[in-house]
């Protein structure tokens, strides 16, 4: 099957499971149309025959990861950031700052220290290095899911931006995290350690280099929305910021998703104030609201396609089932202890951490970072270890997270 004939099907199936949802189910689009994805996946693995072999072809017909990295994630990271205050921001940010880094690098090794010794109980082969890019590729966090039930729950305004400040910049982090152990694990055959200075500087490169970019990228844009005043011609520049941007900062090798980020703080807040007529404000949330709509809803039908791609072996199915709460304990560990030491200098609600353990879901990102792995038996336990997590987290975790922010905001 071709590639424009796979995104025909896949687009088609999107409207099919969201129509579904919106008449019969009422979940949240993202988490409904992945749990049509995913019972029809089922389905068709217990039936087998020619439907299970035409939708395992689809499936295969695109590529997961190449679509999200390399494009539509730099499309609904500026349309995150575009929405987001950059004075709520600014309030939060060393918060915000200390969650995504040293956040992610808890986790990281958290959960990957977690892995590596429950793969070796269960007798399966696993290097260190290996565990770590698990731990790296399911830390940074994804609240596309999760942020219209905080606000339909009524939480402070404080914790949503906590909360959607540290998933848009970990993100970022995270993916430079997990290309840092990559390049050792391929360069190193997983066991070699690498030096200090190396990894410090790919991580600034990466990281500073994409920042710098983003801020960059963001004010050229800036500048062509002043002087001009025609809505079209504007959406059309930030397009052009979006798509032109990222491929440039794949090529500077520097962080595509946090100069995205960058990009749309910039944009969204200077941009839609200074130079933008009203008209063109309204023209540009409406078509960044709908490309963010419509994206999110595809991401998710392909991550529930994508079990029909996963093999689970033996010791693999119960390595998925033990890294749901091993993540769970990781994350309420790297949002506790930076949470607990900001506290001595300002005031944070008592329902923070639990809050931000149970919200903080997992997408797109980490599925896509483990199908990008080389070909071997550790990218299969990973990947099938990812899948468990990803599909616990949004269908347990994102249809509970309302509810428990309504019982949090009561006490």
């Amino acid at each position: 099957m071709g590639f424009f004939d796979a995104m025909g099907a896949l687009f088609t199936l999107t409207a099919v499971f969201a129509y579904l949802n919106y008449q019969y189910i009422r979940l949240p689009t993202p988490i409904g149309v992945m749990l049509a994805g995913l019972l029809l996946s089922l389905g068709l693995l217990l039936v087998g025959g020619p439907a299970e072999a035409w939708a395992q072809g689809l499936v295969a017909s695109v590529p997961f990861e190449e679509v999200l990295m390399q494009g539509m994630l730099a499309f609904l990271l500026f349309a995150g950031a575009l929405h987001v205050n950059l004075e709520d921001l600014r309030r939060r940010w060393v918060s915000i700052l200390t969650l995504a880094t040293l956040g992610v690098l808890v986790s990281t090794f958290a959960v990957g220290s977690g892995v590596y010794y429950l793969a070796a109980w269960l007798g399966l082969a696993l290097p260190y290095v290996y565990a770590l890019l698990f731990g790296a590729l399911i830390s940074p966090t994804d609240p596309i899911a999760v942020l219209g039930l905080l606000k339909k729950a009524g939480v402070p305004k404080d914790l949503e931006t906590l909360i959607s400040g540290e998933s848009l910049f970990n993100d970022g982090v995270g993916v430079v995290v997990f290309a840092v152990i990559l390049s050792l694990a391929s360069a190193h055959g997983g066991h070699a350690e690498a030096g200090v200075a190396a990894v410090a500087g790919f991580f600034v490169q990466e990281a500073l280099g994409g920042l710098a970019l983003g801020l960059g990228l963001g004010l050229v844009a800036f500048y062509m929305l002043r002087r001009t005043d025609d809505y079209s011609v504007e959406v059309l520049i930030t397009l052009a910021l979006v798509s032109g941007g990222y491929a440039l900062a794949a090529n500077l090798h520097t962080s595509g998703p946090l100069a995205m980020v960058v990009a749309g703080l910039l944009i969204g807040n200077h941009g839609r104030a200074l130079a933008m007529s009203e008209r063109t404000r309204e023209h540009l949330d409406t078509f960044w609201e709908m490309t963010d709509e419509i994206l999110n809803a595809l991401l998710f039908v392909l991550i529930g396609l994508e079990v029909l791609l996963v093999r689970y072996t033996p010791g693999y199915l119960e390595m998925a089932a033990l890294a749901v709460p091993l993540v769970l304990g990781a994350r309420f560990l790297s949002v506790g202890l930076p949470i607990g030491a900001l506290r001595l200098v300002r005031p944070f609600a008592g329902y923070t951490v639990r809050l931000m353990t149970w919200g903080g879901l997992r997408g797109g990102i980490s599925v896509a970072l483990a199908l990008g792995l080389p070909p071997g038996p550790e990218r299969e336990l990973i990947l099938a270890m990812t899948y468990g997590v990803v599909v616990f987290s949004v269908l347990v975790q994102g249809l509970s997270i309302g509810r428990l922010a309504r019982f949090a905001a009561t006490r």
